[in-house]
């Protein structure tokens, strides 16, 4: 990882959800901790099994959280972009990351000490709230995932990840994959090919069209009537 020192770390940490209610000299204090990183296109940011440092931010890009397996395969348990947090549970139990993470395109992250957040938490309830709520949605986002495994049909879990991307009522909206399909498919534990499928089915249904990283969804609603049919 390269350091980027281009911009103020307080002006970047105010700037993001979790820490706007921080006030000027809680931002200081937590910006003396805070490291801003610079990091490339598949590069590993840490392992499973490291020891956690702190907690990560994302500024820009995307960040894949992964469980690696000895036979070259993985499952991916989240995409970070923009704003996203994540290590927080392993820091503050002070336990081996249980996943590994890697950039996905060109990123910028911060990593904050974990020793600074903790007593920022101290002071700060509105920051306790936010870390509180971002843990509640993390552990609904795993519990969602498990059911999508588990009871879900292939083309449920492609169908209700292309729903879940429209903005607003829009019924028809592009969805921009921000990594290969390859990456989604082990998002969706689906092996390759068998997202490839269902992308043409739904193709060939007049539901969605494909152009490389980008679908269409030309009828949301019909699209989930479908899934349920499915």
């Amino acid at each position: 990882m390269i350091q980027e020192t281009r911009h103020s770390i307080e002006e970047i940490l105010s700037r993001q959800p979790l820490f706007r209610g921080l006030n000027a000299d809680e931002l200081k204090s937590l910006a003396r901790h805070t490291r801003e990183y610079r990091v490339h296109k598949h590069e590993i940011l840490f392992n499973k099994g490291d020891m956690p440092q702190g907690i990560h931010v994302v500024i820009m890009g995307q960040v894949k959280l992964f469980i690696p397996s000895t036979q070259g395969w993985e499952k991916v348990i989240h995409m970070e972009g923009p704003g996203s947090t994540f290590g927080e549970a392993v820091a503050f139990l002070d336990k081996p990351y249980p996943v590994s993470a890697q950039a996905t395109q060109e990123t910028i992250v911060l990593l904050i000490g974990k020793e600074a957040l903790s007593q920022a938490i101290e002071t700060n309830p509105v920051l306790c709230r936010k870390m509180l709520a971002s843990l509640c949605v993390r552990l609904h986002e795993l519990l969602t995932d498990i059911e999508a495994c588990t009871s879900r049909t292939s083309l449920q879990r492609v169908t209700c990840f292309l729903s879940q991307q429209a903005p607003g009522d829009q019924k028809r909206y592009e969805v921009a994959l921000g990594t290969s399909k390859q990456t989604l498919a082990a998002q969706l534990n689906l092996a390759p090919e068998t997202l490839s499928r269902m992308l043409s089915q739904l193709s060939q249904a007049g539901l969605i069209e494909v152009h490389g990283r980008t679908i269409t969804v030309l009828d949301v609603d019909k699209l989930r009537r479908y899934s349920a049919l499915g």
